[in-house]
Formats: C-alpha cells, sequence, structure tokens
C-alpha cells in the first residue's frame, strides 16, 4: 500500500513537470513576435498604434538622434536582416539602405504616397548642399506632414502587418479606422483653424513643411531650401530679414537637431520671437519621454502655426 502511494504521488509530480514544461514551451512560442523594423517617426506612429503589442518594433532610427546624421550600427542591422517586414520612407530620405542585406525586400513608403515637386529655390539649395546623408532629389521626402498621405500609409502598413501575422487581422483593422479618424480630425483642425490668417508666410531655417503650406495655402520662407545641412550667406540672412520687415512676422521658426545659432541672431536683429516646430523626421530624447505622438505634435504644431501667423 506504501509503495503505491509513492508511485502515485511520482506520477503526479511527473505530470505536473510535463505540464511545466508544455506551459512554458507555449508561452515562449506566443512571446516570439515577428519583428518590423521602420525608418522614421511617422512609421513607428502608425505601426506602433495599429499592432499594440502584437509585434517588436525595431526603431532603426532612435529617438533623440539628428536624421541627417544618423549612422547604422551592427546591432541595428542585425536586427533589421532578421526582421518579418521593413519600412523606410523612400524618396531619398535614407541612403544607407543600399548597404543592408535583407530576407525580405524592403518596402519603399513612398510608392505609395503622393510627393511634393521641389520649388525652384529649394531644389537649387539641394543640389549645392548635397552630402552623404541627405540624397534628396526634385522631390519633398517630409510627405508624412500630409495627412491624406498619412492615410494611405496606414492602409498599406495595416495590409503588411496582416499578412505577416493574419491571426490579429480584426485589430488591426479596428485600429487602422481610429486611426485614420484622429487623422481626419487634425486635417479639419488645420482647415479652420488656418483658414483666416492675418499673416500668410512663415520663416524657418530650412523648408521642412512645404506639405503643409501647400495643403492650407501659406508661404514658407527660409534660410537654406529643404537642406538643413546647408550654411546660410550674407545674402540669405538678408533676404529673411527684408520678409521680416515686409510681411510683419513677428515669430521666426528652426526644427529639433539643428543648430540655431543663425535663427537666434536673426530674431535678436529682428526684434521677434523664436519657437521649435516638430517636422516629425524624428522626435527628441525628451519628446519620448513625455510619450509624444503623431497627433501630439501635430497639434502643437498647430497652435504656435495659429500663434506666429494670427489666426482667429
Amino acid at each position: 500500500m506504501k509503495i503505491f502511494k509513492i508511485v502515485a504521488v511520482f506520477l503526479l509530480v511527473l505530470f505536473l513537470f510535463l505540464e511545466l514544461i508544455a506551459f512554458s514551451s507555449g508561452s515562449k512560442i506566443q512571446l516570439d513576435k515577428p519583428l518590423v523594423s521602420v525608418s522614421t517617426f511617422s512609421l513607428y506612429d502608425i505601426t506602433q498604434h495599429i499592432a499594440g503589442q502584437s509585434i517588436e518594433i525595431v526603431n532603426i532610427l532612435p529617438f533623440g538622434v539628428d536624421p541627417h546624421s544618423f549612422e547604422l550600427t551592427p546591432k541595428i542591422m542585425a536586427k533589421i536582416e532578421k526582421s518579418s517586414l521593413v519600412l523606410y520612407s523612400g524618396a531619398g530620405l535614407e541612403p544607407w539602405i543600399q548597404s543592408i542585406s535583407f530576407a525580405t525586400p524592403p518596402l519603399d513608403m513612398s510608392k505609395s504616397v503622393y510627393l511634393r515637386a521641389l520649388e525652384t529655390h529649394d531644389h537649387k539649395e539641394e543640389h549645392a548642399h548635397h552630402d552623404d546623408h541627405c540624397s534628396h532629389g526634385t522631390l519633398d521626402p517630409h510627405y508624412w506632414l500630409n495627412f491624406e498621405n498619412m492615410q494611405k500609409m496606414v492602409e498599406v502598413i495595416t495590409r503588411e502587418l496582416v499578412i505577416i501575422a493574419p491571426e490579429h487581422k480584426k485589430m488591426y483593422e479596428t485600429n487602422r479606422d481610429t486611426y485614420i479618424k484622429m487623422l481626419k480630425k487634425l486635417d479639419t483642425l488645420y482647415t479652420s483653424g488656418l483658414s483666416s490668417c492675418k499673416i500668410q508666410s512663415l520663416i524657418l531655417n530650412h523648408n521642412s513643411l512645404g506639405y503643409l503650406a501647400q495643403k492650407y495655402h501659406f508661404q514658407i520662407h527660409s534660410l537654406s531650401g529643404l537642406s538643413p545641412e546647408a550654411e546660410s550667406s550674407a545674402s540669405d540672412i538678408k533676404r529673411v530679414l527684408e520678409e521680416i520687415s515686409e510681411t510683419g512676422i513677428r515669430t521666426i521658426f528652426y526644427e529639433s537637431f539643428v543648430n540655431a545659432k543663425v535663427i537666434e541672431s536673426i530674431a535678436s536683429d529682428s526684434n521677434v520671437e523664436i519657437d521649435v516646430l516638430q517636422p516629425l523626421g524624428n522626435i527628441t530624447a525628451n519628446e519620448a519621454r513625455l510619450n509624444a505622438t503623431y497627433e501630439s505634435l501635430m497639434l502643437q504644431n498647430l497652435s504656435k502655426l495659429k500663434k506666429a501667423m494670427l489666426c482667429h
């Protein structure tokens, strides 16, 4: 009788041990999420909102890093090469993409959106100040600042996520609809907020807001065209000073990650205010700590634009 009890206890322990192994193995499989690599903040924001915790996002461009001086690291390259899906902006924004080998072909998102042709002044500046980090051609690569483009990107990314994780299809499509609704609301707010402004122009250190200016009918005057790397000449500074005087502009802007010394000097000489606009090529480390999103940053931009252009 005692032997039977010992055998029964042994079998029970063995059964529980095998169950524990099976549970652990199952949990490991469930936690083995697909890797999805993205190259810009707008792609990160869309992917994160659509997929939630169902995937692991590889942020190729770490938060707080200047997108114009970014260099790939071996660690990031290894993750990219293992990714089930790689999304990059294209339109010449990531020349380093050519140096990576991919398990599956990367998706150039610029092929799915409307691209704005550069104005003559911007194109001349780009050609004059071309460098190894920026290979822009005749097209403006900041296309995520067009809300209709963002909607197209949402559709494409949702479709690709369903392919790699079809079990989450319903969740992805629900999140897609919510995100698109948010984008349409932003468009409505920008349309109404910028419809009646006393000043119809802005001054920036470089023209990263061309899509917004085109859609909502205001002008951009910049020190260096599209290139943030360009050094401003004496004639550039003189031109901007004249534009401030002629237009009555009271606030001039620069973007994160750029040297603001020239803009600060112009602001001091002209007795105007200076502020930061966020073109969303990447976010700062502080914005990341505050859990900034595409929506929250575009609302901040709108508030600053309305104040600078004296909009009702």
